[in-house]
């Protein structure tokens, strides 16, 4: 099924796609405001964090190309994958999916990917990042994609909090949202 410029709450038992205007309208739209890139990213780690797929549609122009917004937010989505394409590409759902702004998708390593959504205004992730209603295997190395090492991490009841290092707070390996790899 396709969700036209939705994404379902949860996840859906069938395989989906949701078809989302990045800019303007399905056909090209003079003066045509795009999402920002942080909204792109977000939206496609909340679409593959529920085993969904992102059509994302920009219509060209009457010559065949596109606004020049349209290539900065792909190029910026560009570099984000750069980093984080393990995370996204053939990924399976994890339950609970989505709590407030983190994600969690899965690799077929057995890996779980937890995705840090960072706020407006946010450059970095913070130096907490926790769930309630997860928690990695008891004796998970977790490590962050971009970054060398192994990071701290606790359980918290049927959560954890994980401890992001100031360093990479200081120069994270990427904008708008950070992954973090449970390895088997």
């Amino acid at each position: 099924l396709t969700p036209e410029n939705r994404v379902p709450e949860k996840m859906l038992p069938y395989p989906w796609e949701s078809c989302i205007i990045a800019g303007g309208g399905w056909s090209w739209v003079p003066d045509a405001k795009y999402k920002s890139p942080r909204e792109a990213i977000h939206l496609l780690v909340d679409i593959v964090s529920k085993g969904g797929n992102l059509l994302f549609n920009i219509a060209p122009g009457p010559d065949g190309t596109w606004h020049d917004e349209a290539y900065e937010l792909l190029a910026e989505i560009g570099d984000w994958m750069e980093v984080n394409n393990e995370a996204i590409y053939n990924t399976r759902p994890v339950a609970p999916y989505k709590e407030g702004s983190v994600c969690l998708s899965g690799g077929k390593d057995g890996s779980t990917y937890i995705i840090y959504l960072g706020q407006e205004g946010e450059e970095a992730p913070p130096a907490l990042i926790s769930m309630t209603t997860w928690s990695p295997p008891e004796d998970a190395d977790i490590t962050m994609i971009g970054h060398d090492g192994i990071l701290d991490w606790e359980q918290n009841g049927e959560g954890f909090i994980l401890h992001v290092p100031e360093k990479v707070q200081i120069t994270p390996p990427c904008k708008y949202a950070w992954v973090f790899r449970v390895g088997p």
